[in-house]
């Protein structure tokens, strides 16, 4: 094990730990074993001194079940209903399994809105905080009742990214039905082989990744990857484990070699500015000349309307946006001083010249750079 792994492990005091559909689902309901085996490994983590909060799938599947139906419905609002149904079944199963271990648990519905607004961000996090203080296990997952497309998560490996880092965690591990990521689907080819450790994840990653799609629930091995690339941008660990496997949570913890280990950079962001590079919806695209893309990286400079070259999507003032060089690469993410529209009509300009062109000028910046996050590279 490398010393990376091991000291991720040692000093890990706050764990999210992530479990999917293909663990918690068996034959179209809920895999109540699976529950209880779970619900039993947390609960000796946190009989070791560790904090743990759980993001869970699976209402779906218990809503299906305790409805009677033969597999889950297509229509949205039947699909919606179902969850309802399924989500207290599903509290119902870690209420009871923590309960014969002492452990109380509660129950946390979100919807994207509430980690993109800055307060309520930090509502939840004060919430949750409470809760681990009292010795209580929070169970998080979407709230698929009233959740639209626009106010989504996508699936509950991006809300596991996002509850990670809001809680500034020490350590994610996302269990799923395989043992890690592979080469190749394993389920398919004999010759696959598990990738123990990522370095980096780059574009022959995330092709070993879009190769395994999820044979149940609504995110694959890629959206996995992508959890990834959000917590390790962060300066967080991130590690993909089979969820069948007997006391992985323990293994896993006490440095047994298991699943897929993700290196995190060496840097941690701030809470603040992992908010708004990984837990913000992006408004549009700001494109960047060279010069404007070397002192973003390299010099950790603001973005100046001289260095903008185009501009795409209607954005309004604070909101987020990317900012991409001249061949499209995403560089980062930063809140803008100023509207779409406003950009347009002062890109390319000197900063002295923002007032005559549109009539006011509170910043000399597009983004300040204390409002910017670089998370990627030039090629």
């Amino acid at each position: 094990m490398n010393e990376q792994k091991k000291y991720s492990f040692e000093h890990a005091k706050r764990i999210v730990v992530k479990v999917g559909s293909g663990v918690l689902t068996q034959d179209h309901g809920l895999n109540r074993r699976a529950v209880k085996s779970i619900s039993m490994q947390i609960s000796t983590l946190i009989d070791k001194g560790l904090e743990v909060i759980l993001v869970s799938s699976g209402a779906m599947a218990c809503g299906v079940k305790k409805i009677g139906l033969s597999k889950r419905p297509d229509e949205i609002p039947k699909r919606q209903a179902v969850a309802a149904v399924g989500q207290t079944g599903l509290m119902n199963e870690y209420e009871n399994a923590f309960g014969k271990t002492g452990k109380k648990v509660a129950q946390i519905l979100l919807i994207r809105s509430d980690l993109c607004d800055r307060k309520r961000y930090l509502n939840a996090r004060n919430t949750i905080n409470t809760l681990l203080s009292w010795g209580i296990v929070p169970v998080i997952n979407e709230n698929d009742t009233v959740a639209v497309e626009e106010l989504q998560f996508g699936d509950n490996d991006n809300l596991s990214a996002m509850i990670t880092i809001l809680m500034d965690a020490d350590l994610l591990i996302n269990l799923t039905d395989i043992d890690g990521l592979y080469t190749k689907d394993p389920r398919k080819y004999s010759d696959a082989e598990l990738i123990t450790k990522v370095d980096v994840i780059d574009k022959k990653i995330e092709k070993f990744a879009s190769d395994i799609p999820g044979a149940l629930g609504t995110g694959g091995m890629l959206s996995k990857i992508k959890a990834a690339s959000r917590v390790c941008g962060s300066g967080i660990p991130m590690v993909i484990a089979n969820g069948a496997t007997p006391n992985i949570l323990t293994q896993i913890i006490s440095g047994e070699k298991q699943g897929t280990f993700f290196i995190p950079k060496k840097e941690k962001l701030s809470g603040r500015k992992s908010w708004i590079a990984f837990t913000l919806k992006p408004q549009g695209v700001i494109r960047i000349d060279d010069g404007a893309a070397l002192a973003l990286i390299n010099k950790g400079k603001s973005l100046l309307p001289s260095g903008v070259l185009e501009v795409e999507g209607k954005f309004d003032t604070g909101a987020a946006v990317q900012f991409t060089d001249i061949k499209k690469n995403v560089l980062g993410v930063g809140l803008v001083n100023y509207s779409a529209s406003d950009i347009r009509k002062i890109k390319g300009l000197r900063s002295n010249q923002i007032k005559k062109q549109i009539g006011h000028k509170p910043y000399d910046e597009v983004i300040h750079r204390d409002n910017l996050v670089v998370t990627g590279e030039r090629e």
